[in-house]
């Protein structure tokens, strides 16, 4: 019941933290590691189009045609895995959101059956362009790097409103492993999704 409410006040209250962050913040207390945070929330409409098409082509391509669940992308990420081919995961954003805010990285079926009550919720009471903005300012984009536009000023020196198709490929790469990649190493799967928001007309 508290997530359901700390959700409907995030239609209009940006959050100060996550639980991502604070675990962050434990990890490199309890391992006795430099932490410095980089947060600022800005608008969606401070964020570019190209960036915004990046992050949706490579996390979530049906991202506006799912209610939360993308069934399509669960049994496609299956089939990759017993290939051994899988690039991301079949979470949606929408479920990444939540994770990020109440869970944290840690996985468990505790979390994925919490995780799985308050995704409809967030649906319902954010609405699309909300949870897309909440996502790209919160989401981790590398040590102590949070959103789109602390990465932009992080790796290239320059607002999220000013990132490229290129750039924004490149740091959307980086998500599925934030504290291990890095934007000019992402050739092959920045290509990737540059080919996929090409077919979604972006």
């Amino acid at each position: 019941m508290l997530a359901a409410l700390i959700l409907l006040a995030a239609r209009w209250i940006d959050p100060p933290t996550t639980a991502v962050h604070m675990e962050r913040r434990w990890q490199s207390w309890i391992h006795h590691t430099p932490y410095q945070k980089r947060y600022e929330f800005v608008p969606l409409r401070q964020i570019s189009p190209d960036f915004q098409h990046a992050v949706i082509a490579a996390e979530d391509a049906r991202f506006y045609q799912h209610h939360g669940f993308d069934w399509q992308a669960i049994q496609k990420a299956a089939e990759d895995d017993l290939e051994g081919s899988r690039l991301r995961g079949g979470s949606t954003i929408t479920q990444q959101l939540v994770k990020n805010l109440f869970f944290g990285t840690g996985r468990s079926i505790l979390r994925k059956g919490a995780e799985a009550t308050l995704v409809p919720v967030a649906e319902f009471v954010l609405g699309k362009q909300r949870i897309l903005e909440l996502y790209l300012n919160v989401v981790e984009w590398g040590p102590g790097v949070y959103g789109a536009e602390s990465a932009s000023r992080y790796y290239y020196r320059t607002s999220a409103r000013n990132i490229d198709r290129q750039q924004g490929a490149r740091l959307a790469a980086v998500l599925p492993l934030p504290l291990k990649r890095r934007p000019d190493h992402m050739n092959h799967y920045s290509a990737i999704i540059l080919d996929r928001m090409r077919q979604s007309g972006w």
